[in-house]
């Protein structure tokens, strides 16, 4: 406790009489300051005991001494102490009874008693508060260090909880609390969401003292790593102002919580390289090893059917669509060469990883991370240059929380959108999910997620499970350029023969495809005998050198149609 009027009155040395204010002598003195200044108001800072002699004061005078002790009061001087037998052999009538109006407590001071030595009895009783605020510090560092070793973050907690008299809170990078002490104090923590939300935004570290609504709860928030972004923050809830040892306390449990919060960087890297090891295992077909490499990294996630999420940048995505596109070969070779890959493992290239700080993939990482250790749950995470791959429990909350965020991504471009006709996306994600698998059929599930990633990319979509692939019309995948410059191709000299006038070539073979090669109806649908139908078709072979009997040339002409109408 720092010292009081009343320590003072009770010190046995200075032997201080009490001459008015005796209700208010346990209010904490900051220090002992001697004046005779008529007016030392401007040269207080508050908290002090003035001690005088009234050198330059008339005591004698009711109104005079009125608004001096008034002036006192209003600096916030706690305490005056008046030597007598100096310039009055005994304090004035007229300053007791100002002193008791306005409540100041007044300390006689006898003339064997020196300034000085009041001035040394607060100094020496200051010093030791300190002493006993910095040895209960440094206890409280070691319990808090103790409970964070054996019993986690949960233990810290409870620990500084105990030694603020008070609550603690720990909440993830999200804000979504992680863990409260005492246990009821949940409630409490979970309505400054909002202003948890509000710190992370700021740069750490950061801190703020807000209020609990429909409490008397001062709190405390601070930010907890040492990067850009807070990985977490702390709230720490009591019924009044933290004193000097609870501010240690609190100073201790940011350090240690930035510690069991914070990874080094050369940990992160080296379990980046666990995770893409074990991925590549994975991917290769060896389950087996996979399994030897991760040990008790990633519990039971390797036992359990998982879904693989694949995740690029838009930006990356539309860089890597405009290069298949430009690299697109016939629609029959391209059918026969995804066929041909659909049987063959990724190669173990693709997997090379590397740190791009892409903000998007971040962002992802962040919330799927967080997601899954709320929940308790194991997830592999393996930056892949442009890619993010992931390797999450099926029907976790880590996958949960990878859909909720490609649903707020898709929101937030929709309404982009809405307000401005532009507006680039390179801060948005494209993202693939697999359908659920195991470890041996961890290759399928990554070919699934790219195929997944692939339709998003095309349909304009953040985010597109494997289910969804066979969904919807395959049209809209023949609208780039290189489709459209084969079917222009394929077609271009039935154009050319039709814009000579000499017969509706295009449009007879869009009929007739139609109609599934059915002349009477196909006929029909023209206008036309279906003796001029055949003979037209037969031109089409003809033109084109193809035989209409062969499956696949019927398929490309009816794509290549599709896609010709489509611009």
């Amino acid at each position: 406790m720092p010292p009081t009027l009343a320590s003072l009155v009770h010190h046995s040395a200075l032997k201080l009489t009490v001459r008015a204010g005796e209700d208010r002598l346990d209010v904490p003195v900051r220090w002992a300051h001697a004046s005779e200044l008529a007016d030392p108001v401007p040269y207080m800072e508050g908290g002090e005991l003035l001690l005088i002699t009234a050198l330059k004061l008339d005591a004698e005078d009711p109104e005079a001494m009125r608004r001096y002790v008034k002036r006192l009061v209003g600096a916030g001087v706690v305490g005056l102490g008046f030597a007598v037998g100096v310039n009055y052999d005994e304090i004035p009538k007229a300053l007791v009874d100002a002193a008791e109006e306005e409540g100041l407590p007044l300390l006689e001071v006898p003339r064997r008693t020196p300034f000085l030595a009041i001035s040394k009895a607060v100094s020496a009783a200051i010093a030791a508060d300190q002493y006993r605020a910095v040895t209960a510090g440094f206890a409280a560092q070691r319990e808090l260090t103790k409970q964070a070793l054996n019993a986690g973050p949960e233990g810290l907690l409870a620990a500084l909880a105990a030694q603020v008299d008070g609550w603690a809170a720990l909440y993830d990078a999200s804000g979504a609390v992680v863990a409260t002490a005492p246990e009821w104090a949940g409630r409490r923590a979970a309505r400054l969401t909002a202003d948890v939300e509000r710190l992370r935004d700021r740069p750490a570290p950061a801190s703020a003292v807000v209020g609990v609504p429909e409490t008397e709860d001062r709190v405390e928030l601070h930010s907890i790593g040492t990067g850009r972004r807070p990985r977490a923050a702390l709230a720490v809830g009591t019924a009044a102002t933290l004193g000097t040892a609870e501010r240690y306390a609190v100073h201790s449990a940011i350090a240690l919580l930035t510690l069991t919060t914070e990874r080094s960087r050369s940990l992160h890297a080296a379990e980046q390289r666990v995770s893409a090891a074990v991925l590549r295992m994975l991917l290769a077909g060896q389950p087996d090893h996979a399994r030897a490499v991760a040990g008790d990294l990633y519990g039971g996630l390797l036992d359990a059917p998982f879904r693989m999420i694949v995740a690029e940048s838009a930006s990356a995505s539309a860089a890597r669509a405009h290069a298949d596109a430009h690299a697109r070969v016939p629609v029959s070779a391209a059918l026969g060469s995804a066929r041909a890959g659909a049987s063959s493992s990724p190669s173990a290239a693709v997997l090379a990883a590397a740190d791009t700080g892409g903000d998007p993939l971040a962002g992802l990482a962040e919330v799927v991370e967080s997601a899954a250790a709320r929940s308790g749950e194991a997830v592999l995470v393996v930056p892949e240059g442009e890619r993010l791959v992931v390797l999450a429990a099926d029907g976790g909350a880590a996958v949960a929380a990878c859909g909720e965020y490609a649903a707020a991504l898709e929101a937030a471009r929709a309404a982009t959108v809405r307000e401005q006709a532009g507006g680039g996306d390179e801060d948005e994600l494209v993202v693939g999910l697999s359908a659920p698998a195991g470890p041996i059929a961890a290759a399928a599930a990554y070919k699934q997620a790219e195929q997944a990633l692939s339709v998003a990319r095309r349909r304009g979509r953040v985010f597109v499970e494997h289910d969804q692939v066979a969904s919807g019309s395959v049209l809209p995948l023949l609208a780039d350029d290189a489709v459209r410059a084969f079917a222009d191709g394929l077609l271009r000299a039935l154009y050319e023969h039709d814009a000579t006038g000499r017969g509706d070539l295009v449009a007879s073979l869009r009929a007739w495809l139609s109609r599934h090669g059915q002349w009477d109806a196909a006929a029909a649908d023209l206008g036309v005998h279906r003796h001029t139908l055949r003979y037209r078709m037969r031109r089409v072979e003809e033109i084109l050198g193809r035989s209409l009997d062969d499956p696949d040339v019927r398929m490309e002409l009816w794509l290549a149609l599709k896609a010709t109408s489509a611009e």
